[in-house]
């Protein structure tokens, strides 16, 4: 086997996961660059077959082993896009596969996963948990367990990204890359800087799962106590021991993104580039607005779009109200015939639309004074708002912001 991590290591996994992998070439987003000064490329992993980037280290992982270990059977352990990736290269080699992944996960991961052959049992509230059992079981039933980001083989086989960017990009600034549990950075940092040390690559990860943060400040592996991020593919407490090294040698930086943040991009990314990202994919564009990039080539990696309906409906009326986009206003009224016109009428003229009416007339004892009406509309933003709140206000109505409920 050739020694992970290193240039021969990284041009053999190039070739093999073509086996796998669907061309991905970086695309052009005029929007990321006209709004950040930049030139701003996607790396689209979103467009692989299982939806995500981490088919190409299962992949490569997955070759490189003896034959009696695939045939043992092998078993591992993650929140969905590492799943996919191990049952389906277990599935070209013919071998028996068991996934471990948290409840949490959303629907769509885990019957992907079993669609491709895959045996699923569900464990634990996260990645951790889930983990710890699938290495119990891998030593009470002997199968060989596959590491999702732990592992420089895994991480040799994910760094082929890195040399697809630069191959589409010989002059490119910088890249960001999410980080979950440290795999996809390792391979990407660890190649990049072998072939241009002045390409930076910054890690990205969410506010709420932050332990790659915590390890860089305090210069060890670092297991943070809480989990509590959307980014259900980046929901990592420790990032991987055996990797660290790279990582504190090759990544130039790790940053955090909110969560709200990541709503607002995926409502970018499906309006400018009609692209399904889900949440941990989308931090290396949310990390644009946190750095000063202008005149710089930039590329984005997208590492998954695997997201339930329910979950991607959540996210696009949260990024609505977060954009202003959706709001809710409370006037009083007299409860008396043609009031509710007469709130409609201005709405309609500032170019306002109606999607939710709440009539209360509990809100004072006396009915004929006032009762309270919330009426729930759609915008075009933040300005646009404001002129509707505007207009309600010059015609005596007194408007109030409150909360929007959408069910």
């Amino acid at each position: 086997m050739t020694k992970p991590l290193t240039i021969e290591a990284f041009e053999e996994a190039s070739e093999r996961v073509k086996d796998v992998t669907l061309p991905t070439e970086l695309v052009y987003s005029d929007y990321y660059s006209q709004s950040n000064g930049a030139k701003v490329y996607l790396k689209p992993e979103n467009m692989q077959r299982t939806g995500a980037y981490k088919v190409r280290g299962a992949y490569y992982k997955i070759s490189t082993m003896a034959p009696k270990d695939r045939e043992k059977g092998l078993i591992t352990a993650s929140a969905g896009n590492h799943a996919q990736g191990v049952a389906y290269a277990a599935k070209k080699f013919g071998v028996k596969a068991v996934i471990v992944m948290p409840t949490t996960t959303p629907l769509i991961k885990v019957n992907r996963t079993k669609a491709l052959g895959a045996e699923v049992v569900l464990h634990g509230d996260v990645y951790d948990e889930a983990c710890d059992h699938a290495l119990k079981l891998a030593d009470e039933k002997g199968y060989t367990f596959i590491h999702p980001f732990d592992d420089p083989t895994v991480a040799t086989g994910q760094g082929t990204i890195a040399m697809e960017i630069i191959k589409d990009l010989p002059l490119i600034d910088l890249i960001l890359v999410p980080v979950g549990g440290g795999g996809l950075a390792t391979g990407v940092s660890t190649l990049t800087k072998l072939l241009n040390p002045k390409v930076k690559v910054i890690g990205v990860e969410p506010e709420g799962a932050a332990c790659l943060t915590a390890s860089f400040k305090n210069h060890k592996v670092t297991t943070v106590e809480h989990i509590n991020t959307i980014a259900d593919g980046t929901a990592v407490q420790t990032p991987g021991k055996i990797i660290f090294p790279y990582l504190e040698k090759y990544l130039d930086d790790v940053i955090t993104v909110p969560d709200a943040e990541l709503v607002q991009a995926f409502l970018d990314m499906v309006e400018n580039h009609k692209m399904v990202v889900e949440n941990s994919g989308l931090l290396s564009v949310a990390a644009l607005s946190h750095l000063d990039v202008k005149g710089k080539r930039v590329a984005c990696v997208l590492s998954g779009g695997n997201m339930d309906v329910i979950t991607m409906s959540s996210v696009v009326r949260q990024g609505l109200i977060l954009r202003d986009r959706i709001f809710t206003v409370s006037v009083l009224l007299p409860d008396r015939p043609g009031e509710l016109t007469r709130v409609s009428s201005v709405i309609a003229k500032t170019g306002g639309n109606v999607v939710r009416l709440e009539h209360n007339q509990f809100v004072s004892i006396n009915r004929q004074d006032a009762v309270e009406l919330k009426i729930t509309m759609e915008s075009f933003g933040t300005e646009h708002k404001h002129q509707i709140i505007e207009s309600l206000t010059k015609n005596g109505f007194a408007p109030k912001v409150v909360p929007t409920l959408l069910s």
